[in-house]
């Protein structure tokens, strides 16, 4: 079938009755999500007016996907994908109803805050490559790249739409309503998996012991790193993660220490930064196919890393905030478009082990760049370390300028055996 462009390109992954519903119920799980991130945050500060467990949180809601990203990609490879996300989601509502009882309740203490930020870390780091491996499942394959591309729209939409729900339901009904708001959406997003029809192959994977999945996790890396696509673009992810990424998280420094503005200046720049981004997958999504698209993911890294340098040379506030809208564009064309490669070149069997990379790379990279970072201001401020990580990106693009004709054909083709649809069965 030959592949769309443009705004048909946009619609037709809208066409599938599975996506319309994975995408429409994910919209609101991520509202509820990030409403329940900025309700944990201020909890927090509520309880300790520390800004070390304000860190400590911060570390219980990622460490988990650090270390069970090995395990959890390789249980999403071995198990029913669908069932494996509903007891995910059952275990995330329950976590948010009890955050809400102890907190009308006046029994929250920070220990417990911890400990179910850490539970339901846990749940998401489980959650994470089966909600990822899924997705090739519910559009044909011609639309997986508007796919991918319009749930990076949906996710930076519920990016703003969350943080403010959560502010007016906190305002009007206390911390702990936006914790129980949270758990309806999950509720919302288990329905969905219910509606869900999906091939065979995610329904009935091949059984296999236990004792195996060791052997699984180790053949499941060795592919990816050997993969003469996947391998180089694992590097990227990488790179981009340690060095470009962590911007975002220290986008409250440069409001205050270099532009001296306030939490509305704050605002305004990570605005910019998820406009530019919603924007960035609206054009993937528009784009159609794939043909092309690592050369896009490669010269995207070029801009992000030249936006991130000049915005480390800018004092105007103005010209930051502009700066920032293009930075925010290249960083979700570079993540989206390798998400999209990887799931197009990766074989089916292998898609939950190397999907698991991704998402521990995605999730864990920017927060060790942003640690390393915020230390190294401590001696050269703020601005040199992030225009030395601009600096080794620039590096990263010339390389991977140079390796992209042998990366293309292994991610733009189709994967060994193909991607022959079975079945489908209902959940």
């Amino acid at each position: 079938m030959s592949q769309a462009s443009g705004l048909r390109a946009v619609w037709r992954p809208l066409r599938s009755r599975n996506y319309v519903i994975f995408s429409t119920a994910s919209e609101i799980s991520h509202v509820g999500t990030w409403a329940q991130r900025v309700a944990v945050g201020w909890l927090t500060w509520e309880l300790t007016q520390s800004g070390l467990w304000l860190g400590l949180i911060s570390f219980a809601d990622l460490f988990p996907t650090i270390l069970f990203a090995p395990l959890t990609g390789a249980v999403a490879d071995r198990v029913d994908r669908i069932w494996l996300m509903k007891i995910c989601q059952v275990l995330a509502m329950l976590q948010g109803i009890v955050l809400a009882l102890l907190t009308f309740y006046d029994l929250i203490t920070i220990e417990i805050l911890f400990a179910a930020t850490f539970l339901l870390g846990t749940t998401i780091s489980f959650n994470q490559p089966a909600r990822l491996a899924i997705v090739p499942s519910l559009v044909a394959r011609e639309d997986l790249a508007a796919a991918i591309g319009l749930n990076s729209v949906i996710f930076n939409i519920a990016r703003f739409v969350g943080p403010a729900v959560s502010g007016l339901v906190i305002a009007g009904f206390g911390v702990g309503a936006a914790f129980a708001f949270n758990a309806f959406t999950y509720a919302v997003f288990l329905v969905s998996l219910f509606l869900l029809r999906v091939p065979a192959r995610e329904a009935a994977p091949t059984p296999s012991s236990v004792r195996n999945i060791p052997n699984e996790i180790a053949t499941g890396y060795s592919y990816a790193a050997r993969h003469p696509g996947i391998g180089p673009m694992l590097v990227l992810l990488i790179v981009l993660a340690i060095c470009a990424r962590p911007f975002t998280e220290l986008l409250p420094g440069f409001a205050g220490a270099v532009f001296n503005e306030g939490a509305d200046g704050l605002a305004v720049l990570t605005s910019a930064t998820g406009l530019g981004a919603a924007l960035g997958g609206l054009w993937l999504a528009q784009r159609g196919g794939v043909a092309g698209l690592t050369r896009v993911s490669v010269w995207s890294i070029l801009l992000f890393a030249l936006a991130l340098l000049l915005f480390t040379a800018t004092t105007d506030f103005v010209l930051a905030v502009v700066i920032l809208f293009f930075a925010g564009f290249a960083m979700i064309i570079t993540g989206v478009a390798e998400q999209t490669l990887m799931q197009n070149a990766v074989n089916p069997s292998m898609r939950g082990r190397v999907m698991g990379l991704y998402g521990m790379i995605q999730r864990g990279g920017p927060a060790l760049g942003a640690l390393g970072m915020g230390a190294l201001s401590e001696h050269f401020g703020l601005r040199w370390p992030l225009a030395a990580g601009a600096v080794v990106c620039i590096g990263l693009f010339v390389w991977a300028l140079r390796r992209s004709p042998t990366m293309a054909p292994a991610l733009e083709g189709e994967p060994p055996g193909g991607d022959k649809r079975p079945p489908v069965v209902q959940h």
